[in-house]
């Protein structure tokens, strides 16, 4: 068990890098600690109101701005400061030590955060969402993660919620008025609302494909037989050689991924090894990993040799649609255009990526299917799985109370099922949740946040 009666520190910057670190205290006790280390010109950490800036002196250390926060008008909720140093790991080093001597002890991972959820300053949808903020590598992902750490995730959530235990109320007033046989809860409007509220929660599940896509960088496999271009590909779009290409078929053994940012959505480009048969066990295992890329990409570059023989490309077109579930995309690209335009019917693109031709049009037709711009700064899309299994659980919950309408189940079964359903949304936003849970959630926050 934490505990959150003590007084924390760690460094909330990285260290050794840039001009400037800085460290975060959070707890009871943070001015007197800081009135104990550092030594300023005027008054005391101590005596000082909240939002505002002291520079002080560490003896033999560094000169250094503190800022300091007073409860409860802080991120944690508690009596904060901000010690900003000189940026040497020995600095940041001393200065903790300092800290620690004089009654502080270091942060574990996402403490501040963790203590920021307990004190109320954020309910724990909001609380995950600080940590998808500092990792989001796109405008995309930046985006989706600002609108939940705002709350609109939260409040929608919760909106959901409250309408479930208003009829959970009207069905357990019920029970206990049985032996009057009595109806509280109207059942045609209790339908319809169950149909509301499970249509809204479907929605969020749809959304969490897109949303976890964009969170964690949209997969796409390039694929296709050998010598196909499919490296030479991927160096083009990345502007770099990153793949090795050579003439010699199964050069390419194991998938090669590299991330590149198109209408601010990051995608992870997958080169794979060439899809043939072969003896040589190492590029065996390179083409099954090819297959597992296929399983796990949103979008799919078929790369075809536009100087091959079309019975041989539509066998290999013909195979990949097999593999390629109808829910993903499927881009089929005829490279090697300068040497062979127009030979390929089924193409939707014709490319050279040894010369650059038709790549401007390929990263368009990529970006269009996930348009950062497409979306409202309100729109809600769920990119956590944890939030996804919970509302998974409740829809299922939702589904058996209608069912359970439909049949005529007494009120006391049907509120059983209501009550799992709302049990489920509330651990989303952390209305119902457990030690184990919180420790699962922050331990990937990094230390310092």
């Amino acid at each position: 068990m934490l505990n959150y009666d003590d007084t924390i520190c760690a460094p909330a910057t990285s260290v050794g890098t840039g001009a400037i670190s800085i460290i975060r205290l959070s707890g009871p006790e943070s001015l007197r600690i800081v009135d104990e280390v550092v030594e300023f010109r005027n008054g005391s950490a101590s005596s000082a109101e909240g939002y505002s800036v002291k520079y002080g002196s560490i003896p033999s250390v560094d000169d250094v701005l503190v800022s300091i926060f007073r409860a409860p008008h802080s991120y944690t909720g508690e009596d904060s400061a901000e010690i900003s140093c000189h940026a040497s790991a020995y600095i940041v080093s001393r200065i903790l030590e300092l800290l620690i001597a004089a009654g502080a002890r270091s942060a574990g991972p996402g403490e501040f955060t963790r203590r920021a959820f307990v004190n109320g300053k954020m309910d724990l949808a909001q609380a995950e969402a600080v940590s998808d903020v500092i990792a989001s590598g796109s405008e995309a992902a930046h985006r989706v993660a600002l609108n939940q750490l705002r709350g609109k995730y939260s409040t929608e959530l919760k909106e959901l919620r409250d309408q479930l235990v208003q009829l959970s109320s009207l069905l357990e007033l019920e029970l206990d008025f049985s032996e009057e046989d009595v109806e509280f809860a109207d059942r045609a409007k209790l339908g319809a609302l169950l149909d509301e509220t499970s249509a809204h929660i479907g929605r969020l599940c749809d959304s969490f494909r897109m949303g976890n896509a964009i969170r964690k960088g949209v997969p796409v496999a390039i694929v296709g037989a050998v010598n196909a271009g499919k490296s030479t590909l991927l160096n083009a779009l990345l502007g770099e050689e990153r793949a090795i290409v050579s003439d010699i078929p199964g050069t390419t053994r194991d998938t090669v991924e590299e991330v590149m940012t198109i209408g601010g959505v990051q995608f992870r480009f997958i080169d794979t090894a060439g899809m043939r048969e072969t003896s040589d066990e190492i590029e065996r295992i390179g083409v099954e990993r090819s297959l597992q890329s296929l399983d796990r990409a949103e979008v799919v570059l078929l790369v075809l040799d536009s100087t091959a023989p079309l019975e041989e490309l539509s066998a290999i077109y013909d195979d990949v649609r097999r593999w390629v579930s109808p829910s993903r995309h499927l881009i089929v690209l005829a490279n090697k255009a300068d040497m062979a335009a127009g030979r390929v019917p089924f193409c939707d693109l014709e490319i050279s990526a040894r010369t650059g031709d038709g790549l401007e049009a390929l990263k368009s037709r990529i970006a269009a299917l996930y348009d950062a711009g497409a979306l409202s700064p309100d729109q809600t899309l769920v990119t956590n799985l944890r939030h996804y299994e919970a509302l998974t659980a409740a829809r299922r919950d939702l589904e058996a109370v209608r069912t359970g309408l439909s049949i005529g189940l007494t009120p006391d079964l049907l509120a059983e099922d209501l009550r799992s359903a709302i049990r489920n949304l509330g651990t989303i936003f952390g209305e119902i949740t457990t030690d184990e849970v919180l420790g699962s959630i922050f331990e990937r926050f990094c230390i310092g946040k």
